[in-house]
């Protein structure tokens, strides 16, 4: 008895405790802020991400150079791991400041949307930094070898002789960059990271390309490095003829006594590598393989759908879309039902491809710069916001065009004077057919990269991190979705070039089966590839470099797909709730104007705008 008079006045306490905490949270009151007051705060946390951004591009000299300032302009950025491991500090240090610092319950929406994804970006370099040697930082598609001399060409301007010596500098220390370099990639070959064997005669042509012509040798052209700083330099008016011979003669020393050497050093040991290097590639051999590619898929589809998963949905998204190519090859009466022998004839039939001369590059360059022009005068009907930079057509530069894909783009500096440019590789115009010429345009040019990324630049009153990055599946996903709108206001009147942007969106689909395969599931190159070709009407050739692409970038390709899918999903489920309210323009505005977002918080940005039009609200911040 008294034991159980003992419990009961246990459990007695308990509940008049649990019903005073009740009743003291029903009684407390929940604290409001005024706009003022959010404005302020918001302001506040501002300042903080302004404060991290500014203090980034001094540790940064190439990045800084890349949005168009100039600080440091004859510096390269450290890349030593130690340097890495200073970052991911003062990342966290930024993370841990961010939380004992601010309020989220004060801050605006906006401030609210930055707070949230300055806390997924940090989180997500912090969960993936133990995975920061698992990648192949050599390869046919990227690596300092060819990146470097892209970076001289294309972003380091010269508009005075102070810009002229910081190139020169840059030039003067290549060879202890290299150096830096090297130990990152010695570190992969302990891990037994290392590139399969197809990679290294690429980067080896690379690497002669660069080293080919004054003053490496004595022919009558000079190198492409020589060739970009003297026209650099002869174009300044502010500087007279000695001074630019003295400075040209500076960058030629620099050229024999920095920049040849480091590519040497990197060619030898290349070479070594390639003895090494396995036959075939994948994230199936790296250490931790299995965490590594699920950690990788994550963070590419900013989803948490597994590797099955994005095979399986590979699988049914090839079908829909094979269903649609016969559709056209019906409309225009191929000669029978068969769809390989459908993408045998667009793969081989001379009407769909340039030649490949001087005359047929002209040709394909005049043609895409007319598909973007006539693209430009129709984007009112689609877009509310639009970018103030311009867009440019170019071709790949030839010392990288034998590796580099088949184009891609390049953001326009902040300042705007440098044009966005949607770059067409011409090595091999059977590679580029004239059936994808529209799709292509789109989506790495407007509406497509130079859209989204144009206007996240330019957008006002948002911390940089939220204006200049990005993730795959959001970057990419637009520019696969830029792909199909233009068919909905009446382009690709051709149905050969409807076909091309089927072609080009089971190319896409195509990826998460192949990507899945050779990292998950063990494929080989060729097994890919025949995966590829039974799939696609691409010409072999090309399919042949995207699979050595998906082998040497493990989870990027899936993004596309994934991405588009998410905001088709998201549009046809706003069109569904709102009806008549709904307006293509308003949903393309919530998507593109507040910066590249993971998918989770692009749903979360578009079911708010969903409501607010349900609810007679309009034009307020989500």
């Amino acid at each position: 008895m008294i034991i159980d008079l003992i419990s009961f006045l246990k459990k007695a306490t308990v509940v008049v405790g649990i019903v005073l905490l009740l009743f003291a949270c029903q009684n407390q009151k929940k604290q409001t802020y005024s706009a003022a007051e959010r404005t302020q705060e918001t302001k506040r946390l501002n300042h903080f991400f302004e404060t991290i951004f500014q203090e980034m591009l001094l540790r940064n000299p190439e990045y800084e150079s890349y949005v168009g300032g100039k600080k440091n302009y004859n510096q390269w950025t450290d890349r030593s791991d130690e340097h890495a491991r200073q970052e991911m500090e003062i990342t966290k240090a930024n993370l841990a400041q961010l939380h004992q610092n601010f309020n989220y319950d004060a801050l605006d929406a906006q401030g609210q949307l930055s707070y949230k994804m300055f806390r997924y970006n940090a989180e997500e370099e912090i969960n993936n930094f133990k995975y920061r040697f698992h990648n192949y930082l050599e390869n046919q598609m990227s690596g300092l070898h060819s990146d470097l001399p892209a970076f001289l060409i294309n972003i380091h301007q010269i508009a005075n002789e102070p810009d002229a010596r910081a190139y020169i500098a840059r030039l003067s220390k290549v060879n202890t960059l290299f150096d830096q370099h090297l130990q990152n990639l010695k570190i992969r070959e302990e891990k037994g990271i290392i590139p399969p064997q197809f990679v290294f005669p690429m980067m080896l042509d690379d690497c002669r390309n660069l080293l080919k012509g004054q003053p490496f040798d004595s022919s009558n052209t000079p190198s492409p490095l020589l060739n970009d700083f003297t026209g650099k330099i002869n174009a300044l008016d502010s500087v007279d003829v000695a001074t630019k011979d003295a400075l040209i003669q500076d960058a030629r020393q620099a050229l024999l006594t920095s920049v040849k050497p480091a590519y040497h050093k990197l060619m030898a040991y290349f070479t070594a590598l390639a003895a090494k290097a396995p036959v075939e590639g994948g994230a199936w051999q790296f250490p931790e393989a299995a965490d590594f590619y699920k950690t990788a898929l994550r963070s590419t589809t900013t989803t948490n759908l597994t590797a099955d998963q994005i095979h399986a949905i590979g699988l049914q998204e090839v079908a829909r879309i094979q269903r649609e190519m016969r559709s056209i090859m019906r409309q225009v009466n191929f000669k029978n039902d068969s769809l390989p022998a459908f993408y045998e004839f667009m793969r081989t039939d001379k009407q769909f491809y340039y030649p490949t001369t001087e005359a047929g590059k002209k040709a394909y360059l005049d043609q895409a710069t007319k598909i973007i022009n006539t693209m430009k005068g129709r984007l009112n009907e689609l877009f509310i916001t639009k970018p103030q930079a311009d867009i440019v057509v170019k071709a790949v530069e030839p010392f990288r065009e034998k590796s580099a894909a088949g184009a891609f783009y390049e953001q326009p500096s902040l300042d705007g004077k440098r044009p966005g440019r949607y770059y067409v590789n011409l090595f091999t115009l059977g590679d580029q057919p004239i059936y994808q010429m529209e799709s292509l345009a789109y989506h790495e040019g407007i509406p497509g990269h130079h859209m989204q990324i144009a206007i996240a630049q330019e957008l006002q009153g948002l911390p940089k991190f939220r204006t200049l990055g990005g993730n795959t599946a959001y970057v990419e996903g637009w520019a696969l979705y830029a792909e199909l709108v233009p068919k909905e206001i009446g382009f690709y009147q051709d149905p050969y070039s409807d076909f091309g942007r089927l072609a080009n969106e089971i190319f896409r689909a195509c990826r998460l089966v192949i990507d899945t395969g050779i990292h998950q599931k063990k494929w080989t190159r060729q097994q890919a590839l025949n995966y590829f070709i039974r799939n696609c009407p691409n010409p072999e050739n090309d399919l042949r470099k995207e699979v050595e692409r998906y082998i040497v970038w493990p989870s990027q390709a899936t993004g596309y797909k994934i991405g588009m899918l998410k905001i088709v999903e998201l549009r046809e489920r706003a069109k569904k709730e709102l009806g008549t309210k709904f307006d293509l323009r308003e949903f393309h505005d919530v998507v593109l104007t507040y910066g590249a977002v993971p998918l989770n918080i692009l749903e979360e940005n578009v079911n708010s705008w969903i409501k607010q039009k349900q609810s007679g609200r309009v034009n307020t911040p989500i």
